[in-house]
């Protein structure tokens, strides 16, 4: 019988400057994928060609994370846009990742919304195919990692792969979405160890009112700007090892 196989995702390169936000370096021997900002909510150029640095030294893929340009509320707060809007804003960040993570001698994996631009193309289909376009823009073999299938038919009409993931690091509301913490706050790493496992293995999480919402992803995301990230990380790993799960980026 084959192991089951799952990526590790996390959002990384969100320090901006002289002000550093999670430890990208701690954290990369334990992920499989990074989502490196890409300098709208987070990030700035050194910043992305460090991050990128580090995943390709790990073997790590590398997902531009893309989001609103808002490094006040960090991504995090929903901003009036057009669809044009996304998609321009989608070409510019994918583009600039791009150029560094070749110019550092690797390639991207993935492209991945950040925030309440997640939240908006997870449910709005016109916002969606424009995100796709513009992947498809840039390179059309990059799948698009959001929340479920329900956009799905507007991302594949642009020939891009839709890929859905699941959170053991945030809450889910009882209509199965996410519920996004302004702040990251730390969650206990056994417990998001254990609801990490029951992603895989049972294909369950509880939401916040306690009933089951089933779940099927193929990559598990943690957040990188939570206070204790790499020990959540550095657990979830070891937890999903030590139950046979194997641990591995999308294409490997």
């Amino acid at each position: 019988m084959r192991s089951p196989t799952v990526d590790i995702n996390m959002d990384m390169g969100e320090s901006y400057g002289r002000w550093k936000l999670g430890d990208d370096a701690g954290a990369m021997p334990w992920i499989t994928s990074a989502n490196i900002a890409c300098g709208f909510h987070a990030g700035d150029p050194a910043t992305m060609r460090a991050s990128a640095r580090l995943a390709i030294d790990h073997g790590v893929a590398i997902g531009a994370h893309v989001g609103f340009p808002d490094l006040l509320g960090f991504g995090r707060r929903h901003i009036d846009v057009s669809a044009d809007e996304v998609r321009d804003y989608a070409t510019f960040q994918i583009g600039a990742l791009q150029a560094i993570v070749g110019a550092e001698g690797g390639s991207l994996a993935h492209v991945k919304p950040h925030g309440a631009l997640y939240a908006l193309c997870s449910h709005s289909d016109e916002h969606a195919a424009a995100l796709s376009a513009a992947i498809a823009d840039v390179d059309a073999s990059l799948p698009l990692m959001l929340l479920s299938r329900q956009v799905a038919a507007a991302v594949e009409a642009h020939g891009i792969q839709l890929v859905t993931e699941a959170f053991p690091d945030l809450d889910y509301d009882p209509e199965g979405d996410i519920v996004i913490e302004p702040i990251k706050q730390a969650r206990d790493p056994d417990l998001v160890a254990r609801r990490a496992l029951r992603i895989v293995l049972e294909r369950r999480i509880d939401a916040s009112d306690g009933h089951e919402i089933e779940v099927d992803a193929p990559t598990l995301c943690l957040h990188g700007d939570a206070p204790n990230a790499v020990a959540t990380a550095r657990t979830v790993r070891q937890a999903l090892e030590r139950a046979g799960v194997v641990v591995a980026p999308l294409a490997a």
